[in-house]
């Protein structure tokens, strides 16, 4: 028999769900429009730059709340500030601040790994003139180097591949459509596509336990569903959006589907392992029904770099 406070709570948290989500997508939709026509005569990735600083800022105050929880209580002023620098720096050495650059995509994210570095350097500086033995300084600069490379990496990579395509063309090549957009849209529809098919099929058919002591509502069945969705989402990004596009990623739709699809999923059981060792169920309540900002992006997070890597594949010589 079935419980009413169960169905209800299930209904509720089904509409809340529904109810962020379409905000959300409509937000995206509406800044990636932006950004891609340049309105206001902006260069490329300035309308979603403040999207990035903003999930950065609401990712890392999300993850030093769950390690908090755990009494490693970091300086989220300090590892804030690091997070947001990684993430400004993919954007520094590209187009984004330059009317165009000669670098390779490689040598543009020199300035992301000077800013990882110096990151790292400035958690484990904060420590040092308030340091007292025994007082957890080691346990927060861990912590402290885990969110802002963890958070600003991905990140960073979302904003290089906005950049990636669009670093050798001229203002009037901008326009809807261009594959300036094109690498950062087919990331995020891949990646999307593919928690929702799993997210359908798993609870409509869902049986065998992916990882029971993990995350104990993935099955195999939604793992299916989840690859199919991405495979779908990724032909119907290159073969049928009508994007005026003169370069594909390595291996093109199958393996961009395939394999962006997996690392989405990986992302999402990674972000499941650091909660269940931080005895949370969800990053935060800001979403309703989805968590908080880090549910959102985990599945991202994993994607980003593997996305950004068979883009640039395509290129190489």
């Amino acid at each position: 028999m079935t419980n009413p406070a169960s169905s209800a709570a299930a209904r509720s948290s089904l509409v809340s769900r529904a109810v962020v989500s379409a905000f959300a997508v409509t937000m995206i939709v509406a800044l990636t429009w932006a950004d891609a026509v340049g309105v206001g005569g902006a260069r490329p990735v300035w309308w979603l730059l403040p999207l990035a600083v903003l999930v950065a800022l609401r990712g890392t105050a999300e993850s030093a709340g769950l390690f908090a929880a755990r009494g490693v209580h970091v300086r989220w002023g300090v590892v804030m500030a690091a997070t947001v620098a990684i993430v400004l720096s993919a954007a520094a050495g590209g187009a984004a601040f330059a009317a165009a650059s000669t670098l390779s995509p490689l040598g543009t994210l020199g300035w992301t790994a000077l800013a990882c570095a110096a990151a790292c350097g400035l958690v484990i500086a904060a420590e040092i003139p308030g340091y007292r033995p025994g007082d957890g300084a080691l346990d927060r600069v861990t912590a402290g180097t885990f969110i802002a490379l963890g958070l600003g990496l991905p990140l960073a990579f979302m904003v290089a591949l906005r950049l990636l395509c669009v670093e050798s063309l001229g203002p009037e090549e901008r326009g809807p459509g261009h594959l300036g957009v094109l690498p950062l849209v087919s990331l995020i529809a891949v990646v999307k596509a593919g928690d929702i098919l799993a997210y359908i099929v798993g609870s409509l058919v869902g049986r065998t336990k992916m990882a029971p002591l993990l995350s104990p509502g993935k099955t195999w069945e939604g793992a299916v569903g989840s690859l199919a969705g991405s495979l779908l989402a990724a032909w119907l990004v290159f073969e049928q959006a009508g994007f005026v596009a003169q370069a594909r990623p390595w291996g093109g739709w199958p393996v961009f589907g395939l394999a962006v699809g997996i690392a989405g999923m990986v992302g999402d059981l990674a972000e499941s392992l650091v909660k269940r060792e931080l005895g949370a169920k969800d990053s935060g309540r800001i979403l309703g029904g989805l968590g908080g900002v880090l549910d959102l992006i985990d599945s991202l997070a994993f994607a980003a770099p593997v996305a950004w890597l068979l883009w640039v594949a395509s290129s190489a010589p």
